[in-house]
């Protein structure tokens, strides 16, 4: 009789994730274009569970780009631009053997639709992949992360233009030709199914430019997921070694109550998340969303040529996890008051997890890759110079305990990345106190402070459960 391993394999990636968005800064410096991120603001006035990325109008855009009293975090972020040296071997410390993060795009395009690409963004690249081989580190390289150049947004709304499927091609084609000697797995949307949470983030749609977002919503994914299958072809025609996935949030909903119009609107709720999972594993668009754009009235083009694009399917499917998430039989989000909560109203469930790992599994059959995972906290440095966080070592303690029952589950599990495992500027609130990491970064949510890099306790843990192959949690 077979079993299956009780045990995270030889080969199995231990890593950390960020996004160049949040960590970088230097946001006009080495020939980088504007993004969507340098006009996330913070706004500090709002309750910390409000402190959202929202829909913008071209207003609105103009007047963040014209303010000189608002405050932008993931401008400045923590100075990884020039300080990529010294934390990546930091990072090395943790004896992680892979890193995940992302390239900005308008560092590579500064206008998204440029000629040429910059060789000064190009370099930069080099010297941060270059610097995490030198410590024996992987890289799992995120193409698309929020940093669309705001030049797409206001010339051509976004993924809404089908010209922006040309402006991605051909930059995964550059970095596919300048990195794919050193670079084997790449990501290529970071959670894809955000259109609610990170709308104009994500698809960089002007809200007074379309005259139903819903259906600009619709139209402008169908056209990242077009552009997502020509960039799966043009990668295996440079380079047949390299591995190339598909990333979302996972947000799989659980029916508040196990009524059959419950569990209906969940199941509908769920198709929803798995469309694009579906759309890049499957090769084709699932039969339930026709249904969605019937009921909803919507028109999405679709032409012949997309239909042999999608064809060009995913080698591994990755996720995001910070909980699951519950709705009742209108579809609105039910808080299980049983959970504890951080300050922003996120609650974990490790067990979820599991959960998840083996939904994606029994539906695709595809190695699985936890790209992020996490919670983040309020830390101040305590008077001997350190942050003493139990409380994140229990949480990743629990979430790891499960990634390890499902690969006993039998679920294929190749790697598992801590979100932030440095702290950074926070992608939906904007803010550096809330933080994830096992690095303590010495500013606050105005940049003020030292920058000054202290190890918090979950370093050390981290550290213990890399070198014991996740058998040592304590």
């Amino acid at each position: 009789m077979k079993y299956n391993e009780n045990k995270f394999p030889e080969n199995f990636l231990w890593g950390g994730a960020t996004a160049a968005n949040q960590w970088e800064g230097a946001y006009l410096e080495g020939g980088k274009g504007l993004c969507v991120a340098d006009i996330n603001e913070f706004k500090g006035d709002l309750p910390a569970t409000e402190r959202w990325n929202g829909e913008l109008s071209s207003a609105e855009v103009k007047e963040l780009l014209d303010s000189t009293e608002k405050y932008f975090p993931k401008r400045f972020g923590i100075d990884f631009y020039h300080t990529y040296k010294e934390d990546i071997k930091l990072l090395a410390g943790l004896g992680i053997n892979s890193f995940r993060t992302s390239i900005n795009w308008a560092r590579i395009f500064p206008n998204g639709d440029d000629e040429t690409p910059s060789e000064e963004g190009l370099a930069f690249y080099d010297r941060v992949i270059d610097e995490l081989l030198k410590y024996h580190m992987e890289s799992l390289i995120t193409i698309s992360h929020y940093e669309l150049p705001l030049n797409i947004c206001m010339k051509y709304n976004g993924w809404c233009s089908r010209q922006t499927i040309d402006m991605y091609v051909k930059y995964c084609r550059t970095l596919f030709e300048r990195y794919g000697d050193r670079v084997k797995y790449w990501i290529l949307v970071n959670q894809i199914n955000t259109i609610d949470m990170e709308s104009f983030n994500h698809l960089g749609i002007l809200s007074d430019r379309v005259e139903n977002l819903l259906e600009a919503k619709y139209q402008a994914l169908h056209n990242e997921l077009v552009a997502c299958g020509r960039a799966i072809r043009i990668a295996r025609e440079i380079n047949p070694s390299l591995k190339v996935g598909q990333m979302s949030s996972y947000a799989v909903p659980y029916a508040h109550r196990a009524t059959s119009k419950n569990q209906l609107t969940a199941l509908k709720d769920g198709q929803l998340q798995y469309y694009y999972s579906d759309v890049e594993t499957r090769g084709k668009i699932p039969a339930y969303m026709y249904r969605f754009y019937e009921d909803n009235h919507l028109n999405i083009e679709i032409t012949e040529q997309d239909v042999e694009d999608l064809k060009n399917t995913v080698d591994f499917i990755s996720f995001s996890y910070y909980g699951t998430r519950i709705v009742n039989e209108k579809g609105e989000g039910v808080k299980d008051e049983d959970m504890e909560k951080n300050d922003w109203g996120w609650s974990s469930d490790a067990v979820g997890l599991r959960v998840a790992l083996n939904e994606y599994y029994d539906r695709y059959q595809l190695p699985i890759i936890v790209a992020e995972n996490g919670m983040g906290y309020r830390e101040t440095l305590g008077e001997d110079g350190k942050i003493h966080d139990d409380y994140r070592i229990d949480m990743l303690k629990k979430c790891i305990e499960q990634v390890k029952e499902a690969i006993h589950d039998g679920v294929e599990v190749l790697g598992y990345y801590p979100w932030g495992p440095i702290d950074i500027v926070s992608c939906s609130s904007s803010e550096m106190e809330k933080r994830y990491g096992f690095i303590y970064v010495d500013y606050d949510n105005h940049h003020n402070g030292s920058g000054q890099r202290y190890l918090k306790d979950s370093y050390e843990w981290y550290k213990r459960v890399v070198k014991s192959g996740g058998e040592t949690l304590d």
